[in-house]
C-alpha cells in the first residue's frame, strides 16, 4: 500500500536555517533517532553517540527552529525529566532556477 504524505512548503528565513540544520549530521542524526518513539537526552547520545553537551546544543537548535517537540514533568524528587520527538517525517529539498524549494512532512505526534 503507497502512502502519500502532504507536507508543507518553507520559504525565507527559516528555509535557510533549516537547510543549515539539516546540513549538520547531528541534528540529523538525532531527527532520526526521535522519529519514531520520544527519547531522553541521554538516550539520544547513548544511542547515537554524540557527546551528551553536544546533544543538549543541537536539541535547544532543533527546538527554537520548530523541528522538535519537548514533553516532560518534574519527578516527585525534584528533578526534570524531559522526552524529545522529532516534529518531521521527511524533507524535500529542490534546486529549481536558483531558488531552493523545500517541502516537509510533518511527523505523527506522539
Amino acid at each position: 500500500m503507497q502512502v502519500e504524505y502532504v507536507g508543507r512548503k518553507i520559504d525565507g528565513e527559516k528555509r535557510d536555517a533549516i537547510l543549515e540544520i539539516m546540513s549538520d549530521k547531528y541534528c540529523r542524526a538525532i531527527i532520526e533517532s526521535t522519529m519514531n518513539a520520544p527519547k531522553s537526552a541521554i538516550e539520544i547520545s547513548a544511542e547515537s553517540k554524540i557527546p551528551i553537551s553536544t546533544v543538549y546544543r543541537r536539541l535547544q537548535n532543533l527546538y527554537d527552529n520548530r523541528l522538535l517537540a519537548i514533553s516532560g514533568a518534574i519527578t516527585t524528587e525534584g528533578k526534570k525529566h524531559f522526552l524529545y520527538k522529532s516534529k518531521i517525517r521527511s524533507m524535500v529539498s529542490r534546486f529549481n532556477g536558483g531558488d531552493v524549494d523545500i517541502e516537509i512532512v510533518p511527523n505523527d505526534p506522539c
